[in-house]
Order: structure tokens, then C-alpha cells, then sequence
């Protein structure tokens, strides 16, 4: 498996189920209904039907004969759910196939036992489909709220439905085989703790978010860094203040993971505004001596000329209201004293240029900075597939949120480009939406960069 969908000898098993499936769903209602058209005598048509029933309820059940490659019991579950499917679309078509061929001698039975005869193999072919669907949509996690949504309104629409059920089959098979490939990849070189740097790793929120318990910012970044022997800590600071007020949060919460782990530095890779909140805690606060590295992630180092203008338009009562709601509402999920205003304006363009003469390099920290570019609009979750044309007409191109120009920092930049037309959005550079990207292996570029570090040293 490659991250491709099903392999060969995949697919070969498929073509053995869909025909069972069709001799079942096909024979097995015409020899009930019809009685023996195939000229062999009751107890061999009888055994027959036994044997195909049998087999029919057996393949429902275990529809992989052998262990599957998969390392985990979600991914099996997955995986025997794609089989499932796939067998469905062949043997129904061939079901649609061997009714027409048949019609008229079918017919010339009568056409109640025509209509019962087709019902009841409608019946068969349904509990294959509803028994693949089932374990496929309890256990993908990349069909998404969105595809399964599609799945359920068009699933009675014929031709949609089919066009649907295909596109939920790739997605389905291509999880397994990446997720499958990717945990095998993280067993063979589990030992070699290739993420297992010298000095802790601190993961800097942006705004407008939290590091809650239950809900992980970096989306399956951290588990994938733990697993390649990464110590792994986070900010814990509000999700919306000022720059200083933040990297103050940011000054304390560095002294105390080194209080914790005796430590001598800490390595941060900060996204979004959270690298603004690092360079201000490293260079106004003190904490140079205390990090080793600092990553940014699509911050905005020269801000947005889009929210200059935003601030200018938007009439000062709107203003007001949109914050005095972002900020109650921050307060009863655990901010103490959020500053939505203060932040939106700490990342204009305007703010930024002051920003950047004031607050200089500490020369004994590493400053790297990464960034990546939103191709189309429509490729990015909401609201950035509504703010990426926005940010297009002043910033150019951008991220959804962040312009391309305000990406670079430090003695090293990487400019994610992967083949495609969907690009990379902000939310896609930290995981946030759990979502496998074609040509982009997020979990796996963070797995590089962290090594990276342990290789320099830090």
C-alpha cells in the first residue's frame, strides 16, 4: 500500500467477492421463485443455493479471508468496508446486466414474479452495501463531515449516488493504505527516535484559538512527533491578546517547562500570530538565553494590509460589538482577560513595520520560518475559502489569511509548494482539519523538521 487505494491482489479478491455476491443475489432468488431453470435435479439446485448462502453470509461477515496488512482494528474495519462496497458496484452491475440479458424468458413467468424475483436480489445486494457503508463511515475519518453529508442526501438520486459512493470508496481506500504505510513506517523506526531532540519542543498557538484538552490545535502532529520520541509541550496562553501581553503568558510558560524538565532551553515552532508572541518574548522579555530555535509558521512578520483595512471601514459600533462578543464568550471557555481588538490590530501591515524596528534578533537563537500559498479558494475550509479572495485583492497571494510576502524570517525559509491545484492553507500547514493532502504529508514534514533540529544540535 502506497497511499493509493487498493493494490492488486486487492482488487483480484474484490472481482471473487462481487462474484459471489452475484451468483447469490442472481441464482438463489430465481430458483426460489421460478423453481430449477438450470435443469439440474432439487438436491443438487438445493446444495447449490446452501453452499452460495453460505458463502453470501460468511463474505458479509469476514469480507477479507486473511489478517488484513492493517496495523489497527479502525483501519480493518475500514479497510473490510471498501471491500464490501467495491463488490457491491460489480455485482449489482452485474445484476442489471443478467436481468436484461433474461427479461423475456424471466418474464414469460409472470411479472409479480419478475418484480419479487428483483426485489429480493435488490434485498441481497442491500445488505452488502448498508453492512460496507456502515463500517466505512463509522471508521474513516477523511470522508469528513462534508462527503458523509453528500453520501446521505444523494444516496437515493440515481445517477449521483453512484458518482458519490465511488469518490467515498477512493477517499476510504486511499486513508487506509496512507495511515497503514505511515504506522508501519513509525514502528520500523520507533528505536532510532529520530524526534528526540536535545531541548523540549514548545507549540505556540495563533489566535483566535486555545490548546484545549480534547481538541488539538496541531491537529496529529504532536502524537506523530511523540511517537518519533519528541518531549512535546504547549503555550497554554489566551487565544486573543496583544503581542506583549502574549508573549509575557509565553516568557512565564517557557520558565516553567524548564523548571519541570531541567532543561536549559526550549525549541519553538509558533504558527500565526504565535510567532510574533515569540519574537517579542525572546527579544523585549528576556527569553533569548532560554530558547534555542524559533520556528514560524505562516506567521504574518509584516502583517495584513486587508486588516488595516478592515479596521478602517468597519463602522467603530461593529467593531465594538463583534469584540465585546469574541471576548465574553473567550472568558467562559477559560481566557482570563482576552483582547480581541488589541490582536486584530497587532497584525496590520501598519503595526508590523513598527514591530519589526523595535524587536530584533537575538543573534544566540536559531530563526527559521515557513510558509505556504492557498491555491483556490474553494480549497480551503471555511471561513478561509471566503477570506482567501479578500486577502488576494490586497495582500496577494495568501494562505487564506496570511500573504506570501509576510512569510519569511530567519536564515532559513521553506516555501511548501506541493503538486496540485489545491495548495495549502493556513489551517492545512498545523493540521487543524485532520485532513491527508495529496502531495502533502503534514505529520510527516513536521516528523523532518523536528529531526532536522536534533541533527543541528538544538
Amino acid at each position: 500500500m502506497r497511499g493509493e487505494g487498493l493494490e492488486l491482489k486487492d482488487r483480484f479478491y474484490c472481482v471473487i467477492l462481487s462474484v459471489v455476491f452475484f451468483l447469490t443475489a442472481g441464482y438463489t432468488p430465481i430458483r426460489l421463485i421460478f423453481g430449477n431453470l438450470s435443469g439440474m435435479d432439487f438436491i443438487r439446485s438445493g446444495l447449490y443455493v446452501f453452499l452460495l448462502l453460505s458463502a453470501f453470509l460468511y463474505f458479509n461477515i469476514m469480507p477479507v479471508m486473511k489478517p488484513c496488512r492493517t496495523v489497527t482494528k479502525r483501519l480493518r474495519r475500514c479497510f473490510k468496508g471498501v471491500m464490501l462496497l467495491s463488490a457491491f458496484l460489480i455485482s449489482s452491475a452485474f445484476l442489471v446486466i443478467f436481468y436484461i440479458i433474461n427479461l423475456n424468458v424471466l418474464l414469460s413467468h409472470g411479472g409479480l414474479a419478475l418484480i419479487t424475483c428483483i426485489l429480493l436480489s435488490g434485498a441481497m445486494e442491500a445488505i452488502v452495501f448498508w453492512n460496507g457503508i456502515i463500517r466505512v463511515y463509522v471508521s474513516s475519518l477523511q470522508l469528513g463531515i462534508k462527503l458523509r453529508t453528500i453520501g446521505i442526501i444523494c444516496g437515493m438520486i440515481f445517477p449521483l449516488n453512484l458518482f458519490v459512493l465511488i469518490k467515498i470508496i477512493r477517499t476510504a481506500a486511499r486513508e487506509v493504505s496512507f495511515e497503514n504505510e505511515k504506522l508501519l513506517l513509525d514502528v520500523s523506526r520507533k528505536q532510532d527516535r529520530i524526534c528526540e531532540t536535545r531541548y523540549p519542543i514548545l507549540l505556540v498557538h495563533g489566535v483566535f484559538f486555545r490548546d484545549f484538552k480534547y481538541f488539538n490545535y496541531w491537529g496529529r502532529i504532536p502524537a506523530e512527533l511523540k511517537e518519533n520520541g519528541a518531549k512535546i509541550y504547549y503555550g497554554n496562553h489566551q487565544s486573543a491578546a496583544a503581542v506583549k501581553d502574549s508573549a509575557q503568558e509565553l516568557s512565564l510558560r517557557i520558565r516553567d517547562i524548564l523548571k519541570e524538565t531541567g532543561a536549559e532551553k526550549v525549541n519553538i515552532i509558533a504558527h500565526s500570530k504565535g510567532g510574533l508572541d515569540s519574537r517579542y518574548a525572546i527579544a523585549m522579555l528576556g527569553e533569548g538565553d532560554r530558547v534555542a530555535s524559533l520556528t514560524t509558521v505562516n506567521t504574518p512578520h509584516r502583517g495584513c494590509i486587508f486588516a488595516d483595512y478592515l479596521l478602517e471601514k468597519i463602522p467603530d459600533n461593529v467593531k465594538k460589538r463583534v469584540e465585546e462578543t469574541y471576548n465574553s464568550t473567550l472568558k467562559k471557555l477559560g481566557d482570563e482577560s482576552p483582547d480581541f481588538m488589541a490582536a486584530v490590530t497587532d497584525l496590520t501591515a501598519s503595526a508590523c513595520e513598527k514591530f519589526n524596528r523595535e524587536v530584533k534578533d537575538d543573534p544566540r537563537v536559531y530563526y527559521q520560518s515557513i510558509g505556504s500559498k492557498l491555491l483556490k479558494a474553494k480549497g480551503g475550509q471555511f471561513p478561509l475559502n471566503f477570506s482567501h479572495e479578500l486577502v488576494k485583492l490586497f495582500d496577494g497571494p495568501n494562505d487564506g489569511l496570511v500573504a506570501e510576502s509576510s512569510f519569511k524570517w530567519g536564515s532559513k525559509y521553506t516555501f511548501l509548494t506541493p503538486k496540485g491545484k489545491r495548495g495549502i492553507s493556513h489551517g492545512d500547514v498545523i493540521d487543524l482539519n485532520r485532513e491527508n493532502i495529496e502531495g502533502f504529508d503534514v505529520r510527516e514534514f513536521y516528523v523532518e523538521l523536528v529531526h532536522e533540529l536534533k541533527e543541528t544540535g538544538f
